[in-house]
């Protein structure tokens, strides 16, 4: 039976690209090598890298004044590294608080420099998005979280800001097109919209580098990283690999646009189902609900076993809410394809005739 892959991440991917991914680990571009064997200081992976970096700067319409990294760690990592390498005592951060991961952020930021949190949706287990705070000018940066994956909600308007801004795009990162002149450093884990676990995405404005005054080691100073093109260490080769074939097929799909009406089809096909069917609620405001994931409850929790199980027996896997929400979580990103969507809408559907 054909799996609608609804998980939060590791995510879906493309099937061409699971194809072509498949193939290079036998044999890369009629190299004789696997991907995995290759070296990283090799021409075949120079290619890829800087095919990586020219993908990710003509979607993203990208100026030269930003650099483009592809690093291990984990977005996670980059909850300190943005703040080792961009604050320090001297200067101020500025949070906004929407999610278990921003909550992380902030713990990791306040080792560096001093940290506050400018607003917060905690006090609604984080079901919306803050509005109607103004961002200080005193701040060494803001830092936002685009895309809440547990919590299921998104930003759809972004703040005015007089101080640089750092934005976690880790789950809707080439979801839809973004201003990037709204912001000045960006990462992205992969393993949501761009490729496996493994590698995690930067871009940071470079003229935002060396203002701390506090030695970096070696490793966690971006700049390192700009100097040698991502290669400052072995990266991960085969995850990077994975995300320029991802990239091929963004432009392949017609970019952004195209992929953002593809995404808010899919959004609005299950909050429909949602909002109709009297035995689902949603969790997250109206106004802020995500794109990438949808989160729901059962209006009676007595019932939310009977479902997961016929998820999985119509082939839907992966709806089992976070534990910090309950309910169910329906993850929809670029590559989850409208008919699958379509298929959960339909098991909602059929579960509400049944048991009503």
């Amino acid at each position: 039976m054909k799996k609608h892959n609804f998980n939060a991440g590791p995510a879906i991917l493309p099937d061409s690209v699971l194809e072509k991914a498949a193939a290079s680990v036998i044999d890369l571009n009629g190299s004789g090598l696997s991907i995995l064997e290759v070296s990283h200081r090799g021409a075949d992976f120079t290619a890829i890298i800087e095919r990586a970096e020219a993908l990710t700067r003509q979607i993203l319409d990208l100026p030269d004044d930003y650099a483009v990294l592809f690093l291990s760690g984990g977005a996670s990592s980059q909850f300190f590294m943005t703040a080792m390498n961009l604050l320090d005592e001297s200067g101020k951060a500025y949070y906004v608080d929407t999610g278990s991961w921003s909550s992380k952020a902030i713990k990791e930021a306040r080792l560096f420099g001093q940290v506050e949190v400018l607003a917060s949706s905690k006090d609604r287990n984080y079901s919306y998005i803050p509005k109607g705070y103004e961002v200080p000018s005193d701040g060494t940066y803001l830092h936002l979280t685009s895309n809440n994956t547990i919590f299921g909600t998104q930003f759809h308007e972004w703040p005015e800001s007089p101080i640089p801004v750092v934005c976690d795009m880790s789950s809707d990162i080439f979801s839809r097109p973004i201003d990037l002149s709204r912001f000045d450093l960006i990462y992205a884990g992969a393993q949501k919209n761009l490729g496996p676990a493994g590698t995690t995405l930067v871009i940071v404005r470079k003229e935002l580098l060396g203002r701390v005054n506090r030695q970096l080691p070696s490793m966690l100073d971006y700049r390192n990283h700009i100097d040698q093109n991502s290669c400052y260490n072995t990266p991960p080769v085969f995850p990077i690999y994975v995300c320029m074939l991802t990239l091929e097929w963004i432009l392949e799909q017609g970019g952004l646009s195209a992929l953002e009406e593809r995404n808010r089809q899919k959004a609005e096909l299950l909050y429909r189902q949602i909002d109709v069917n009297p035995l689902f609620r949603g969790v997250a405001e109206t106004a802020d609900r995500s794109w990438m994931n949808v989160t729901f409850v059962a209006t009676d929790p007595e019932r939310e076993k009977t479902f997961l199980k016929t998820c999985q027996e119509a082939g839907c896997v992966g709806v089992k809410g976070h534990r910090s929400v309950g309910g169910f979580r329906a993850s929809i990103y670029n590559a989850m394809p409208l008919e699958s969507v379509r298929v959960l809408a339909e098991v909602m559907e059929a579960f509400a005739h049944q048991h009503a």
